[in-house]
């Protein structure tokens, strides 16, 4: 393969680091990080870099957005180092991840629509009417034994009462057996459970949960577009590194 003509062109660090609001000490820290490939040194040590340092700058910044700037640096190191499989698998990930995410939110959408009605009710009221386990098990139409299990995985947290020591569930704690008993009849595990209950937690309850449900639809499909721009960059990178550069 004939000598790439870009090849020649010199750029120092500034060239690289204005397109893009950076420092030259950014650009060099990402050369030692092996985001970009090794730039030559001139006789008075300056670095100098070509137009395909600029590419994978580029390819970097476009990968961080849907890969995180961790995983989008081993994909570039990765690649530099003629280990491109390494990086397809490291994109692998992300993908799965977002398809796990994507079948969470699909879980808690359908769980907030089994729930019915009164999955609307947020944060418990001053004087919420307590159950205990029997009662709150009939309810479900699960066994007494279940609660305590999804206890201990600490999907529901019951108060003892101090002079019975009986568990005495109030309302937050009968919303998350009846969020866990849904999801539970969907088929997911209590490990795949216990993310969408600390969720629910911190949103205050299902009300205000379900009303982040739009942002969360569309922070994945972010998410989803910028992993597609960032195989974009990554191909173009890949095509312009060649395969004799890609192996050194």
């Amino acid at each position: 393969m004939g000598e790439n003509p870009q090849s020649r062109v010199r750029l120092r660090p500034v060239d690289l680091a204005r397109p893009h609001g950076l420092s030259t000490q950014a650009v060099r820290n990402y050369e030692e990080a092996g985001i970009l490939p090794a730039a030559e040194r001139t006789g008075s040590g300056y670095r100098t870099y070509t137009p395909l340092h600029a590419r994978a700058l580029d390819t970097f910044l476009a990968l961080v957005p849907g890969h995180g700037h961790a995983r989008a640096t081993g994909i570039m190191r990765a690649v530099n180092r003629g280990a491109a499989d390494e990086a397809f698998l490291l994109i692998d990930e992300s993908h799965a991840q977002l398809l796990d995410d994507r079948r969470t939110l699909r879980a808690v959408e359908s769980a907030l629509h089994d729930l019915g009605p009164d999955a609307a009710e947020s944060a418990p009221r001053a004087s919420p009417a307590a159950t205990f386990i029997g009662p709150l098990a009939d309810r479900l139409s699960i066994q007494p034994a279940t609660l305590r299990k999804w206890e201990d995985a600490g999907l529901v947290s019951p108060r003892r009462d101090p002079l019975t020591g009986y568990r005495v569930y109030g309302e937050a704690d009968v919303r998350d057996a009846r969020l866990v008993h849904q999801l539970r009849r969907g088929g997911y595990l209590l490990e795949q459970i216990a993310p969408l209950i600390d969720q629910v937690r911190a949103a205050g309850g299902l009300a205000p949960l379900e009303a982040t449900l739009g942002d969360w639809h569309s922070r994945l499909s972010a998410r989803g577009r910028a992993l597609l721009a960032g195989a974009a960059e990554l191909d173009t990178y890949l095509l312009e590194l060649g395969p004799s550069d890609a192996a050194r």
